[in-house]
């Protein structure tokens, strides 16, 4: 009884923390508690029943199986329970999501008792998540002549699992809460810092926006109980950053409601609004959910007499608001009618909220009943040999007759399945698409494991061509949290059919590289389709998106992801850059020069960036790609020369090899398939037979943004802006200044370079910068810390071979060390540089952080309030962002530099330059 006894121990624990017990996930714990349940007499008997039927966790999780077990020996009278009738436990296991819940409905729907093979079949005719194994055994029994298989089939060839559902309420009504004012990020919602205990549900639903917010949402509930409170993002948009399964799930734990009453602090169906809208893959996260987003735009651009904006002294452009939605503001969502109403007052059309799709998400209480509905339903069709049933709303095809293909839509088409044959589908289609690389990363990795296991999968699909699982954002210290978390992450993952950086079994080293780094050298068609569950899963081959843990999850079971084709905005390039210029200021001029081409209408929003910087190989046009998380783009796809795409591929398979010679293939040789696939592609392009992905000539854009080179003459920072009197306008990545702007006087505390935006040059950066500051001045002190952390190890093997790394540890107060890694994160810094493990580090913010109120200046993302470095009561802390050689240099004199002294520093550096293709990269090839 000793298990039972530390999980009453651990009870008592979470009391002292405010916290109900914590579900039951093995089969260890749940079996002592079931033979104190058949034990009439125990002392613990009554507890023991509220554990089994309301705080066990569904799916595969080995504490499911023993649940399911035995309900079904209650269901055959082999246990008696007088708490538990028969009828009972054919509701719980109908709340069990899949796994050892069906394998038990199936053995009783095929067994030889009629009424109960007819009660269990009636559950069965429920659930949705039936795997091969599950509907092999459906399809032999009905090959067999079995009534009941062939009831359950009809069943599902008609998707009752759906059309038995309640319909969606016509009427849904809210009242608002202002979440905060300018974009929301999910770091609000989910704090990096807290990452550790995003699977603990209801202990990371404590670390939403603050425990005063909390508080406030509680009186709204209290005060209108019979509205959902929705979450707003006023003059913003919400549930930018970071692709956070865990910000949507606190959001619905906080305003949801209850997905089923046994199973504990699953919540789903919350509502989120924002003015300017919804964040792309936060929207998808809400779909997940069966929520609601809503593009408010309930603050306008002011016109004036002739039509124009009207812009303040700052040059900026005047809103005006159009509505109000203030904290507490009770509103109307109509669902039939789609449509916001104040009262009887029409406030704003909403259908983009409600299409078809989005209705049966909401019906269904999230998007994977319909995929894995979809499926069965398929499945049932042809096993009956029939024409599949219209029961889910049509998929949208839009096909425009003589116009051409961007290069995301060529993408789609040659992906989608269950699409009408020979038809060629533009943007605004609805696509089901196989993916061909999936990512988990370690912070999010968690939950994904969490939603494999709700939906019963055990193993990844065959079409996926390749998986990873990083260890990049726990890479920094290797504390208590990550040493219980990680090593049972990395062996999910690797039983599951990952690729895994670190070997549950320890025979090979641990590698803590970026994961988009990774993803970025394992991709090897760039007509492949991938999917991570991170914001910067930016690919600069292929089209990446970024995704919650779910979608990562329902990507490594299916091999699929549903999406529209998303329009596209043509990034093309002219003039020439200045030699003392770094090709990351031409990111932020781009972002800089769109702004202004659009009167501050950031049209990357929602959309793919197609940019066409073709001589740029994979690694240093990753810094563009990448980028565009921070300009809300839903994805972004590189234009590349043949010779360019052929260097990039010979990178990415000397890499992989490097990962093989590690011992990181598994069975399946997953890794050496991609050498494989990778040879046959540089053979296509080489042989003319299928040169690299271009868009047709005619291809129709939603916006195209010429990128004036010629502008560009000094370097670009991001500056959060964290002083603007207008709160929407700080902690957003659209103002972009020049180092003019600061007048060499701003001072810099800390200096970061690394994260998934630097690359081997940038590091070379960073050796030349020190070489030559050496030989000027006999020496280099720094004024400020310098944190450098590699993006991959093997740039650091690189670097070692070409003799920098020994310039960079000359310099170095601290290097890493992997046989004894850090086991507290650094809290005080020291003027000198830090020669970090290879990860995400600074930029993560759940481990390593700047001191609070310290003024940062990064090469990372990330510059959300709190994230790299958080507020003192002395000052508010800053994250500014740019090039390297700006990071290094401010570093070394404490504060970012004039321009006189930032050209004499990289004088004869090899920066990071580009020069636009020559070449039309488009075609018009047939498709």
């Amino acid at each position: 009884m000793n298990i039972y006894k530390d999980y009453i121990k651990e009870i008592e624990e979470r009391k002292d923390q405010g916290l109900h017990p914590k579900p039951i996930d093995g089969a260890e714990l749940l079996s002592e508690i079931i033979l104190q349940i058949k034990d009439t007499a125990n002392e613990y008997r009554a507890d023991s029943l509220k554990f089994f039927i309301y705080n066990t966790l569904p799916g595969t999780t080995s504490a499911a199986g023993a649940k399911a077990k035995f309900l079904k020996e209650i269901i055959l009278g082999e246990s008696v329970v007088e708490e538990i009738s028969p009828a009972y436990a054919f509701e719980l296991l109908s709340h069990m999501k899949g796994g050892p819940s069906i394998e038990v409905l199936l053995d009783l729907a095929l067994g030889n008792d009629i009424s109960i093979a007819k009660e269990a079949a009636n559950v069965l005719k429920t659930q949705v998540y039936l795997y091969d194994a599950d509907t092999n055994r459906l399809k032999e029994a009905f090959n067999s002549g079995n009534e009941i298989a062939k009831d359950l089939i009809e069943s599902y060839a008609k998707a009752e699992f759906f059309t038995k559902l309640p319909e969606v309420v016509e009427e849904v009504k809210v009242v608002t809460f202002i979440a905060g004012e300018g974009d929301i990020s999910t770091d609000l919602l989910s704090p990096g810092n807290q990452a550790h205990s995003r699977s603990d549900r209801e202990l990371h639903g404590k670390c939403m926006i603050t425990p005063q917010a909390q508080e406030e949402i509680k009186a709204l509930q209290a005060q209108h109980p019979d509205a959902s409170v929705m979450l707003i993002a006023e003059k913003g948009t919400m549930g930018v950053g970071s692709s956070r399964m865990s910000g949507v799930n606190n959001v619905a734990l906080w305003t949801g409601k209850q997905a089923s009453p046994y199973i504990p602090f699953v919540n789903i169906a919350p509502i989120v609004g924002g003015t300017n809208g919804i964040s792309p893959i936060f929207l998808t996260t809400v779909d997940v959910t069966g929520g609601i987003g809503i593009d408010l735009q309930n603050w306008v651009k002011k016109l004036d007499e002739n039509g124009n904006p009207v812009r303040n002294e700052n040059g900026d452009i005047v809103l005006e608001e159009a509505y109000s939605v203030a904290t507490g503001t009770v509103l109307t969502i109509n669902t039939k009618e789609k449509k916001l109403y104040n009262g009887d007052k029409e406030l704003k059309d909403i259908s983009k909220s409600f299409t078809p799709q989005k209705l049966e998400f909401i019906k269904a209480g999230g998007s994977y009943a319909i995929v894995f509905g979809k499926k069965l339903q398929t499945f049932a069709a042809k096993l009956l040999g029939i024409e599949t049933p219209l029961v889910f709303a049509p998929s949208k095809e839009i096909s425009i007759e003589g116009q051409g293909l961007t290069a995301v839509e060529k993408i789609f088409n040659r992906n989608a399945v269950g699409v009408t044959e020979g038809k060629l589908l533009h943007a605004g289609s609805d696509v089901r698409v196989e993916v061909n690389i999936v990512g988990s990363q370690d912070t999010t990795g968690l939950m994904t494991a969490q939603e494999l296991e709700s939906m019963a999968a055990t193993v990844i699909s065959p079409i996926v061509d390749g998986a990873y699982q990083s260890g990049c954002h726990t890479a920094s210290v290797w504390d208590k949290k990550a040493q219980t978390n990680i090593p049972k992450l990395m062996k999910f993952m690797n039983d599951f059919g990952v690729i895994t950086a670190r070997d549950p079994k320890g025979e090979y080293h641990s590698m803590t590289d970026v994961i988009h780094k990774v993803l970025n050298d394992i991709t090897i068609d760039e007509w492949a389709i991938i999917i991570g569950g991170d914001s910067h899963t930016r690919m600069s081959k292929g089209v990446a998106f970024g995704a919650d843990s779910g979608t990562v999850a329902l990507a490594l079971a299916t091999g699929e992801a549903s999406m529209p084709i998303p329009e596209s905005v043509k990034v093309t390039f002219k003039g020439d850059m200045k030699e003392h210029m770094d090709f990351r200021d031409v990111v932020h001029a781009t972002q800089a020069q769109m702004l202004k081409q659009f009167d501050g209408e950031n049209v990357f929003q929602g959309r793919i960036i197609e940019v066409h910087i073709g001589t740029l190989p994979a690694d240093q046009a990753f810094t563009f790609t990448d980028w565009t998380a921070e300009m809300k783009a839903k994805a972004s796809i590189n234009i590349s020369e043949d010779d360019t795409l052929i260097e990039s591929l010979e990178i990415a398979k000397s890499r992989i090899q490097i990962m093989i010679n590690k011992g990181m293939d598994n069975h399946n040789q997953v890794l050496q398939g991609l050498i494989n696939k990778a040879n046959k592609r540089i053979e296509e392009i080489r042989s003319g037979d299928k040169p690299a992905l271009t868009p047709d000539a005619n291809a129709k854009y939603y916006a195209e943004v010429v990128v004036d080179l010629d502008l560009i003459v000094e370097p670009m920072i991001a500056d959060p802006d964290v002083n603007n009197d207008d709160v929407s306008k700080r902690y957003t990545h659209d103002t972009i200044r020049d180092l003019t702007y600061y007048g060499g006087e701003k001072k810099v505390d800390l200096g970061f370079v690394g994260s998934c935006m630097v690359h081997k040059g940038d590091l070379k950066i960073v050796s030349q910068m020190l070489r030559n500051l050496e030989k000027q001045n006999g020496k280099v002190e720094f004024l400020a810390p310098l944190v450098v952390a590699a993006p991959t190890y093997n740039i650091i093997d690189e670097l070692k071979a070409e003799g920098d790394w020994e310039f960079l540890e000359k310099y170095s107060g601290f290097e890493f060390n992997d046989n004894t890694p850090k086991g507290e994160a650094r809290t005080q810094y020291q003027n000198m540089m830090y020669l970090e493990r290879p990860g995400c580090n600074l930029c993560m913010g759940n481990q390593e952080k700047a001191e609070k109120g310290d003024t940062v200046l990064a090469t990372s993302t990330r510059l959300f309030q709190g994230r790299v470095v958080e507020d003192s009561e002395r000052k508010k802390g800053e994250s500014l962002l740019a090039s390297t050689p700006v990071v290094v240099l401010s570093a070394i004199m404490g504060r970012i530099p004039n321009i006189d002294e930032y050209k004499t520093a990289v004088e004869g550096i090899d920066l990071t330059t580009f020069v636009p293709s020559i070449k039309e990269l488009t075609s018009t090839n047939a498709h």
